[in-house]
């Protein structure tokens, strides 16, 4: 079993910057790419950002490119949402998510959701105009 815990939520103003966190325990986190979502209130839950297991590959969505940045540190079990000139639109709640099978190591960035077999509780993320 994979565990996941997001950090770093919070309420900013419009243009601000946040990180968040997603400490993962169990399995074995450095072969699993992993995947930030984003859930506005409403709406489905929509990829944000992927990253293969040594962090040498990234994806992102369209909304996100240029101003969000996905990393991970592979020996503190830890994947990383750094989120600049945050607008409004997004708010909401952010998610992690492992694709932990076996052979994950060849998968490369996985942005789809459905592939994603392990999810953390969420963090909130509110930004005011």
């Amino acid at each position: 079993q994979v565990q996941l815990v997001e950090s770093g939520g919070g309420l900013v103003q419009s243009g601000d910057s946040l990180r968040l966190s997603c400490a993962a325990s169990g399995g074995s986190f450095s072969q699993y790419p992993m995947g930030w979502f984003h859930q506005a209130p409403g709406k489905a839950r929509e990829f944000v950002a992927a990253i293969n297991w040594s962090g040498g590959s990234t994806a992102y969505s369209d909304s996100v490119k240029g101003r969000f940045t996905i990393s991970r540190d592979n020996a503190k079990n830890t994947v990383y949402l750094q989120m600049n000139s945050l607008k409004p639109e997004d708010t909401g709640v952010y998610y992690c998510a492992a694709r932990a099978v076996q052979g994950a190591r060849t998968l490369g960035v996985v942005t789809s959701r459905a592939l994603y077999n392990y999810w953390g509780q969420g963090t909130q993320v509110t930004v005011s105009s």
